[in-house]
């Protein structure tokens, strides 16, 4: 769910927090974002979608307070390219990792033959839920309503 924090104008820009009635600071809506909570910036007057802008500055804010990750590559790439820039570089790094996890496993025969007894174990799996399937359906059909007991209770004999 998308958690909608409103933006009040002035030369205080208050940020406030629908969920929970008050007002958050910058440091709440990044340990929020990196929680993967996502958020909505809303500005109270124009009713204007400032998120972007609201996340920029929390990155700016950590900039300034020595707590930013971001590299001055990635930030001269954002400028450039704009909102482009992340979502090239996040498919860079996905294409990346899986090519090493690919590379990995091939490295290694007792992972290659896990993978291989895992498939292996999943089709056998497959089988043996279709035969108990097929089982339940023809003991379904030849039961008795009373189980094959007389109405007296006793079993035939």
């Amino acid at each position: 769910m998308v958690r909608l924090i409103k933006r009040y104008g002035g030369g205080s820009r208050k940020l406030y927090d629908t969920e929970e009635s008050r007002y958050v600071g910058l440091d709440e809506i990044a340990a929020w974002v990196q929680a993967g909570q996502q958020l909505r910036v809303m500005d109270s007057a124009t009713s204007e979608d400032v998120t972007a802008q609201t996340l920029a500055q929390v990155i700016y804010e950590s900039h300034k307070a020595g707590t930013a990750k971001l590299s001055a590559d990635f930030l001269h790439a954002a400028i450039r390219k704009g909102g482009r820039a992340l979502s090239e570089r996040v498919g860079r790094l996905q294409h990346d990792v899986e090519q090493l996890v690919e590379t990995s496993v091939a490295k290694f025969p007792p992972a290659r033959r896990a993978r291989s007894e895992l498939a292996a174990l999943r089709e056998s799996l497959a089988a043996l839920q279709r035969s108990v399937a097929d089982l339940e359906s023809v003991g379904g059909r030849s039961r008795k309503p009373n189980g094959g007991r007389r109405k007296s209770g006793r079993p035939r004999g």
